[in-house]
């Protein structure tokens, strides 16, 4: 080796080896507004509620905290790794009691858009999770959902199931802002004791160089049905643990924080208002998956 090279570093070699397989694999779909189809979701709602009811047992509180009409934006804590139960459980009871006709939008990352529930998912009205995608249904008046914390909070140990984590993402709070509509907080839990999630392998997905190949910031470690060690973001059997939703007031960023907020400070009350309702529904629970 001549005296001005380097030896390779393990991140470098990792990192290579990343992008080679990024090359490799194909191009996973996005989602598309267009996929969402009322008639499909009038024909699939009853039973797909009587399915998720008998494995979840879904506890929906708080629905009519939502806005009868007009855009609002649905801000969610994330559970349950890829299969994330309470995207598809809000599809259910959001729709359910707004009605199929209303534009019931929920930004996911594209790992959930080509995961096995990605066919019906679709249909209801997930889509990948691009600011675009966000500013066009709320300026056309849509109901709107996001969870923040992404794959960072969607894969955290299950001995955290009871702490919301945004991972500091602000982007929701300029997306109401800039269209000016009311933040309905939602609040889950359960999805966590879905699979025994053990450590998000956030370090490794750094090394790997994830988050500019697949805007992966995780690279997560989970014992899960059938088969135990689930290799990361594969899709798993969730465990039939009860999953509580809870709809809080609308919260109109404006009037509660002035005409240019902080957005620190609106950040920190949200989280811990959500927080606190978390802490409340854990309290609630006696036994994992049985609730």
């Amino acid at each position: 080796m001549e005296p001005d090279q380097k030896s390779p570093t393990l991140s470098s070699l990792l990192g290579a080896a990343g992008r080679q397989a990024g090359r490799l694999l194909p191009r996973l779909r996005r989602g598309d507004l267009d996929d969402r189809d009322p008639d499909a979701i009038r024909e699939l709602l009853p039973g797909l509620w009587l399915l998720i009811s008998t494995w979840y047992r879904p506890d929906v509180r708080g629905l009519h905290h939502i806005p009868e009409s007009g855009p609002a934006l649905i801000v969610g804590n994330h559970t349950g790794g890829i299969m994330s139960p309470e995207v598809m459980i809000s599809q259910l009871a959001v729709t359910s009691y707004c009605g199929v006709e209303r534009p019931f939008f929920q930004l996911a990352h594209r790992m959930v858009l080509n995961s096995p529930l990605a066919p019906i998912l679709r249909r209801f009205g997930t889509v990948e999770a691009d600011p675009e995608n966000g500013h066009t249904v709320l300026a056309e008046g849509g109901l709107l959902q996001v969870f923040p914390g992404g794959d960072y909070e969607v894969y955290r140990p299950t001995s955290q199931s009871g702490i919301i984590d945004f991972g500091g993402r602000k982007g929701f709070l300029r997306l109401a802002l800039r269209h000016d509509v009311p933040v309905v907080p939602q609040v889950t839990i359960g999805g966590q004791e879905t699979a025994l999630f053990l450590t998000r392998g956030d370090r490794l997905a750094q090394l790997l160089h994830l988050d500019r190949l697949f805007r992966l910031k995780v690279l997560p470690i989970v014992l899960s049905a059938p088969f135990g060690l689930t290799l990361p973001f594969a899709p798993f059997l969730p465990l039939p643990a009860k999953i509580t939703i809870a709809y809080l007031p609308p919260i109109d960023l404006r009037a509660a924080y002035g005409d240019d907020p902080d957005l620190d400070v609106v950040y920190t009350d949200l989280v811990a208002t959500m927080q606190d309702v978390l802490s409340a529904l854990q309290s609630e629970r006696r036994l994992p998956v049985i609730g």
